[in-house]
């Protein structure tokens, strides 16, 4: 009788201490812009697409064209874009974060999508691509 009872014990033990002693708690992610940096680009090649008021900037990276991402500074950016036309590829460097609009949206979906959407904080944007200019090279 003591033996069942402590065989038992011993049983809910071995269930029961895995969840005890398993705190790790990975941290989520916060989104937005200036929120956490998920990763920083340099001199990513990309199409960059913008509004003639320069209100909405933003690019597809030419080696994930599945993935957008947002300019956080956009009024900041339109300058650099002066000599350009929408759909240049230009290079970008900057801070990634995670879209918040994406992040609510997936989250309250079954489906995972390969599309992402992100923000990202615009430190540098340059306007030619191996020394020529987006859109004037020769055919």
């Amino acid at each position: 009788m003591i033996g069942n009872t402590l065989r038992k014990l011993l049983v809910a033990l071995i269930i029961i201490a895995p969840v005890i002693t398993s705190t790790d708690c990975k941290k989520q992610a916060k989104c937005g812009c200036g929120k956490d940096v998920l990763f920083t680009l340099t001199s990513s090649s990309a199409y960059v697409f913008f509004n003639e008021t320069g209100t909405s900037i933003y690019f597809q990276s030419l080696g994930d064209q599945f993935s957008t991402y947002y300019f956080c500074n956009p009024s900041e950016m339109f300058p650099s874009l002066k000599d350009s036309k929408s759909g240049d590829i230009l290079k970008v460097s900057g801070y990634v974060y995670w879209d918040c609009n994406y992040v609510s949206q997936s989250s309250n979906s079954s489906y995972q999508s390969m599309y992402k959407i992100y923000n990202v904080q615009v430190t540098e944007l340059s306007l030619d691509l191996y020394g020529k200019k987006a859109g004037n090279t020769p055919l």
